[in-house]
């Protein structure tokens, strides 16, 4: 996929994100990582970027100012729980401005020409997080950070999410935006229940949400027919000037939270698919296997370096199959429909 080197950073250093020790978006995530780094012989593809803390005003291009005040609030007189699933301790609003930064750090050393792809291992994932809301261990809304600051710039933003929860606040964020692609490929049901083939964007961004909801059970093959027969139609339409992945590696058949089975070597054949897509960074957002995690994010890294690393053989054969089609087949009806003459 690239002949060149891969910018990686990670927050784990910084890390003052205090969750219980048994909820499964703990801090043990980032050391998995790059543990996996310094066991697959990989180091030597990466060069290592200095992560850096966003502004305010930076993380207000995606959430509204109100709400990033009030959580800075919450988190400062002692934090506690936001909902059942999302904690947030004294050091939270610390670590989200170190996760969203660190993606815009990757933007930054991509644009002086140091590379043209990207790895950011941060925590606490952000594609739950709304404008106003965090939800689903989301505080802040790292891809939508980083999607806002490049359309500041003019660029055409192509998000493709493979978490196995569907991101319903990048989405929200992007939903009339037409410089965003939003492209989600996720289990259903599942948490936060939204997803659906029918989402597919507002009024000024016909067209541009792309939800391909998988089954229990499905399989890496699923996930590629989802991207080569839904998504792949319409970033060709779209032409991105970059691509960010929401690289959540939760649909790992691994992990405890989800019922998809692919592999590690099913994250290989996604990212192959995003050749040519212009400049390509990668967030972390879900996984929480440790290994699982560390093989899956390894395989990804090494795949935007051209190199061979497959610690898993892709999957197949599962279901999904079936749910693709008809996603595919909604859609073009609803474009056939949108053509004929009135």
């Amino acid at each position: 996929m690239s002949d060149g080197r891969v910018l990686y950073a990670s927050t784990a250093t910084v890390d003052g994100h205090d969750t219980a020790s048994w909820h499964p978006e703990r801090a043990a995530r980032l050391p998995a990582v790059d543990r996996a780094i310094a066991e697959s012989g990989l180091a030597d593809v990466l060069l290592p970027l200095a992560p850096r803390q966003a502004t305010l005003d930076e993380l207000a291009r995606a959430h509204d100012i109100a709400y990033l005040e009030a959580l800075e609030r919450f988190v400062q007189a002692g934090g506690g729980e936001l909902d059942p699933d999302t904690h947030a301790s004294t050091g939270s609003w610390s670590t989200a401005l170190w996760a969203a930064g660190c993606g815009l750090a990757a933007v930054e050393a991509i644009n002086r020409g140091e590379a043209t792809r990207g790895f950011v291992a941060i925590r606490p994932p952000g594609h739950h997080a709304t404008a106003d809301q965090a939800m689903g261990f989301c505080l802040v809304n790292n891809v939508a950070v980083v999607a806002a600051d490049l359309t500041a710039r003019g660029e055409r933003v192509f998000i493709l999410d493979w978490d196995v929860h569907h991101g319903n606040g990048t989405q929200d964020i992007f939903w009339n935006d037409p410089q965003v692609l939003y492209a989600s490929i996720h289990q259903h049901p599942a948490y936060p229940g939204t997803g659906r083939g029918t989402e597919t964007g507002g009024p000024d961004a016909a067209g541009l949400t792309v939800n391909v909801p998988l089954p229990e059970g499905a399989t890496g093959d699923a996930a590629l027919a989802a991207y080569d027969q839904v998504i792949e139609p319409v970033v060709d339409s779209f032409d991105p000037t970059w691509t960010l992945i929401s690289a959540g590696f939760d649909a790992h058949r691994d992990d405890p939270l989800a019922g998809l089975a692919w592999s590690a070597g099913d994250y290989v054949e996604l990212t192959t698919r995003l050749e040519g897509r212009g400049p390509l960074l990668a967030l972390l957002e879900g996984g929480y296997d440790l290994d699982a995690l560390g093989r899956s994010a390894v395989s990804t890294i090494a795949t935007l370096a051209g190199a061979h690393h497959r610690p898993e053989l892709a999957t197949s054969g599962g279901s999904g199959q079936h749910a693709v089609r008809a996603v595919a087949d909604m859609r073009t009806r609803a474009l056939e429909k949108e053509t004929e003459p009135s």
